[in-house]
């Protein structure tokens, strides 16, 4: 949905019943919460204490607009605490591959100007490289969570990973993506 909202999984849903949502989270042991992407973060949350755990889809719009903070706000309303929540940023575009254009710098940085450390001068003139991944963990580590990152770019891995951008760039072909779980165990 390339957006903030997060639900609660209690159960299984049917195909034709999935809700609209960039994040998701549960409680509920044996129920696997899945992430699909293509080039955008999945971040993946765990609460070992409390047995809860989360994922959110996180593109540069969902994390400005605040999917990462939904997701976490969603944890602590089933019994997490910020405190022993744990990410991972898992594969997807990194910043030398993500030249970016000033319509999506000016929306990240008209939330927080000091968000610039996350732009790297692009390969051409009026482009940056944005750091994605570093700019999702920057966001927990803001909130008290401790965050990882995956060192995998989709975009440049192509032998392992989907890349929407890449796709787009050669012209279009099969589309593709990937799918980060994580679940409880019982």
């Amino acid at each position: 949905m390339h957006g903030k909202r997060g639900v609660v999984a209690e159960e299984a849903w049917p195909e034709d019943q999935r809700p609209e949502a960039d994040g998701v989270v549960t409680r509920r042991a044996g129920l696997a919460l899945g992430i699909i992407t293509g080039d955008c973060a999945p971040v993946l949350f765990a609460d070992r204490k409390a047995g809860v755990i989360g994922g959110a889809h996180a593109g540069w719009r969902g994390a400005v607009l605040g999917v990462l903070e939904e997701t976490i706000s969603a944890m602590e309303g089933l019994g997490a605490a910020r405190r022993d929540i744990v990410a991972v940023v898992g594969p997807c575009i990194h910043q030398p591959s993500y030249e970016v254009a000033a319509d999506l710098r000016d929306a990240v940085l008209v939330r927080d100007a000091t968000d610039a450390r996350f732009f790297a001068e692009g390969k051409r003139a009026d482009r940056w490289q944005f750091d994605l991944p570093g700019y999702c963990a920057a966001r927990l580590g803001a909130l008290g969570v401790t965050a990882s990152i995956l060192a995998h770019d989709t975009l440049a891995d192509e032998a392992r990973f989907f890349s929407h951008r890449r796709n787009t760039l050669a012209g279009g072909g099969p589309i593709g993506h990937q799918l980060s779980a994580i679940a409880l165990t019982g």
